[in-house]
Parts: C-alpha cells; sequence; structure tokens
C-alpha cells in the first residue's frame, strides 16, 4: 500500500515560535509581532517552528450497518482499508497512533503511541473485531476520545454515519483537535436494481419491508433522500468543525486520501 504520498497530512500547525521576519505583503496580519515592530518601526511577523509530531486517533464504526455495501467490498472492510493506510501513514512521519473500534458499545480505545508494535496492534484490532451489539455508539466514542486526548492531535472517524446525537460531541471534538469525518458510502445509497419488490432489511434494528425497486417514482425518491441525506451530514460537520469526506466502497482509497489530504495543504487547512 502507497501511503508516502499523503503522509505529510500528519505534521501539526507550528505553535512553537522560532524567529521574526520583515512582514510581506499577504501575511496574516495577526502574527504581526507588535513589540519589535514599535521598536524598529517597521512591521515584522512571528515565524513558527511546525511541529513535525501530530498524533493520529483513528474512530472506526465496526457497527452492524458497516456490514452492507457491494457485492465486492463492505463498509467495514472499506473502513479497515483507510484506517490501515492511516496508521502507516501516521507511522512514516513517526506520528504517533490510536485507535477505538465502535458498534453499540463506545469500544475500549487504544492510546496514541509509536513504533511498529502500535501498527500491528491496530491492524490486529480492525481485523478480529466482531460486532455483537446492535445501534451505534458513534457519539460515545468520539465523546471518549476527547477524554483521553491531551495535545491537539488529528482525529480521523470512519464511519457511515448512519446513528445520530453525535453532533455535539463532535463540535466539542473539534474546539481542541483537528477532525476529518470520513463516510464510508456504497452504489446502492444513491441507486437500486431495478428489480421489482425486493425484501431488504434494517441491520440495525431487523426492520423488514420490501421495496418497489422497478418504480421510476421509487428510484427518484430514494436518489433524492440519499442526496438530501449527505448534504445534512455535511452541513453537521463543517458547523462543528469537522472535514468532511465520502469514500465509496468502489474507490481507490490511496488516490481519494491523497487527494483530499494534498488539497487541504494546498489551501492552507490546519492539517
Amino acid at each position: 500500500m502507497k501511503t508516502g504520498s499523503f503522509r505529510s497530512c500528519f505534521r501539526g500547525q507550528g505553535i512553537e515560535f522560532d524567529s521574526v521576519r520583515e512582514y510581506e505583503r499577504g501575511d496574516d496580519i495577526r502574527s504581526i509581532d507588535w513589540n519589535v515592530t514599535a521598536r524598529t518601526g517597521k512591521a515584522f511577523v512571528k515565524q513558527y517552528r511546525e511541529e513535525r509530531e501530530m498524533s493520529v486517533f483513528l474512530i472506526v464504526d465496526g457497527s452492524l450497518s458497516m456490514q452492507t455495501g457491494s457485492r465486492t467490498c463492505s463498509r467495514w472492510a472499506k473502513a479497515q482499508e483507510v484506517a490501515a493506510l492511516l496508521a502507516f501513514a501516521a507511522e512514516l512521519n513517526s506520528s504517533p497512533v490510536g485507535l477505538v473500534v465502535f458498534d453499540g458499545e463506545p469500544g475500549v480505545p487504544l492510546s496514541p503511541a509509536g513504533g511498529k508494535d502500535r501498527i500491528l496492534t491496530i491492524l490486529a484490532s480492525l481485523e478480529h473485531h466482531a460486532c455483537e451489539r446492535e445501534g451505534s455508539a458513534l457519539g460515545g466514542a468520539i465523546a471518549g476520545c476527547s477524554r483521553i486526548l491531551r495535545s491537539r492531535s488529528m482525529v480521523i472517524i470512519v464511519s457511515d454515519f448512519r446513528t445520530s446525537e453525535y453532533e455535539r460531541p463532535l463540535g466539542v471534538l473539534s474546539r481542541r483537535h483537528d477532525v476529518v469525518a470520513v463516510r464510508i458510502t456504497a452504489p446502492s445509497d444513491s441507486a437500486l436494481p431495478s428489480a421489482g419488490y425486493l425484501p431488504f432489511q434494517d441491520p440495525e434494528s431487523g426492520l423488514r419491508a420490501s421495496l418497489p425497486t422497478g418504480s421510476p417514482v421509487f428510484a427518484a425518491a430514494w436518489e433524492k433522500e440519499n442526496a438530501e441525506s449527505v448534504q445534512r451530514w455535511e452541513r453537521i460537520c463543517l458547523k462543528r468543525g469537522a472535514s468532511p469526506l465520502c469514500v465509496s466502497v468502489e474507490e481507490d482509497s490511496v488516490r481519494v486520501l491523497s487527494s483530499f489530504f494534498s488539497g487541504r495543504r494546498t489551501r492552507g487547512d490546519p492539517v
């Protein structure tokens, strides 16, 4: 797996004062050193040494709804792949990595630590997770992450986000940490095969229903509901201070992650 192309996303925003230089057009006026400016009569800005080590914490959804997806790849398999890629990228950048896998319970977190042994532990936790509890404790997992992380970290949530009551914990987490929300999607989210009435079952509640997949009206409503759901989720993330990213089970995870994190750095977003 090629992780080097986006490993730089785990370099922290500089917070350690290094030196000053003369102000240049386009500099953030908030970085002006007013003491030096007053002494010299020229505007100077503070420069900071970038933190090269930033802890990374992965919150991964292992609930029953993640067992859905496509014929070739489930959401859970894609979540495992995304989490593994991010863990390897962090390790290549010498960033401590932590993990919690949740389902109907928040899960037991692994605090961030460095080294290959930690990566192997994370991979084993992802591989051996067996969902045994109904429901999704996403809010509880996010709240637990807020309690254990002491210094500013990058927190990456990998989930289908098919739950509620996570908005407030997400906002609390984002106030102290750089949060990325990765939504795992599948083609069936927006379009079902036209095959007449088909039986469906909600993996979380067990609710069963027969849906008229051959109906153009139903197909249009299904597509519209998914589009609106994704838009609502994106608005929630942005409102609460998290960066949203959708990754389909059919997409190349490396390409999508590389493009996303490269774009953040180019835009100057906190990384």
